[in-house]
């Protein structure tokens, strides 16, 4: 058992090694461009590399975009440079071994999948959180962003000058993505259309209001500047709205978090002190039932809760 452990172990922190493996520090390579050592990734190169997950030609990649349309989009919203079969891998192995474990533990066989899929998933949730983070850390620098930009329309300089400021003034991921449009702006592509393709990239709906905004301005005229200087005030604003409205649904949150966790957590202590009788759930037909619907209703109030505290402004 103890070799089981140390193995399982090893195998989780050699995966989670191989997946943060090469996430420096952001500092750092500001300092690396600065200093020359490292080009910066605003360069017209970014255009011409491809994707991590264009570049991975592989069958077990191919049955996963076959079953997850969206998910090329999701590896570069992320902006993850590892290899999809590389994080598919990983996630069999580890999925493998959480089987093995359970098994060797004399889990019950139909439990003893779980630990399995939950490891198998791990790398893929990394690579779903690592996109969240991205985009909440890209919205929240987007206000400061259209300030920049509106202070250099009013020292003369043009829309795509601002985007240039944007991306040698700002860290990442917003100077990522606004250096990307300079540098499509620069090759020739219209700004209108380099903006849509940010859209595109980053799913935010203040960054469309942006777009929207610069497109009818474009056409019909009139004072950039101010026009994002209130987009960037209403921005901050539905942030200091939204951090009241989230710290109001805090106690619904948690209480949701434990009301869903108990049952669960319920059922692992009881068929730890006790199995023989929690052995009832799966061998007897009420058993059966009973555990059916209360799964539903478990789902049933995890909706409910998210409805209610879910609220979008």
């Amino acid at each position: 058992m103890l070799l089981l452990l140390v193995v399982t172990l090893g195998g989780l922190v050699a995966a989670l090694f191989f997946v943060f493996r090469g996430s420096g520090s952001k500092a750092a390579s500001r300092l690396d461009v600065l200093v020359g050592k490292k080009r910066s990734d605003s360069s017209p190169e970014l255009l011409l590399k491809k994707s991590a997950f264009e570049a991975d030609k592989n069958k077990l990649v191919e049955l996963f975009q076959g079953l997850i349309p969206n998910l090329p989009k999701i590896f570069e919203q992320a902006d993850c440079h590892i290899k999809p079969s590389s994080l598919a891998m990983i996630g069999i192995v580890l999925g493998i071994l959480g089987v093995t474990a359970s098994w060797l533990a004399k889990v019950p066989l139909f439990l003893a999948w779980i630990p399995g899929l939950v490891l198998f998933m791990v790398p893929f949730g990394w690579v779903w959180n690592k996109r969240r983070v991205r985009l909440k850390t890209f919205a929240a620098q987007l206000p400061d962003a259209l300030e920049l930009v509106a202070r250099a329309l009013r020292a003369g300089h043009a829309l795509g000058a601002g985007m240039h400021v944007v991306s040698e003034e700002m860290p990442a991921p917003i100077s990522d993505e606004f250096g990307r449009v300079y540098e499509e702006q620069n090759l020739g592509i219209a700004l209108e259309d380099a903006m849509k393709g940010m859209c595109d990239r980053v799913p935010n709906l203040d960054l469309r209001f942006f777009v929207t905004s610069v497109a009818i301005q474009r056409q019909t005229g009139g004072d950039l500047a101010e026009i994002l200087d209130k987009i960037g005030y209403v921005i901050r604003e539905r942030y200091r709205i939204l951090g009241q409205v989230k710290a109001l649904t805090a106690e619904g949150r948690l209480s949701g978090v434990v009301l869903i966790a108990l049952p669960f957590v319920l059922f692992l202590v009881m068929l730890h002190i006790k199995p023989d009788y929690v052995a009832m759930l799966w061998t007897e037909p009420t058993g059966i039932k009973m555990s059916l619907f209360a799964l539903g209703m478990q789902v049933l109030g995890a909706l409910v809760i998210k409805k209610i505290v879910d609220i979008k402004l």
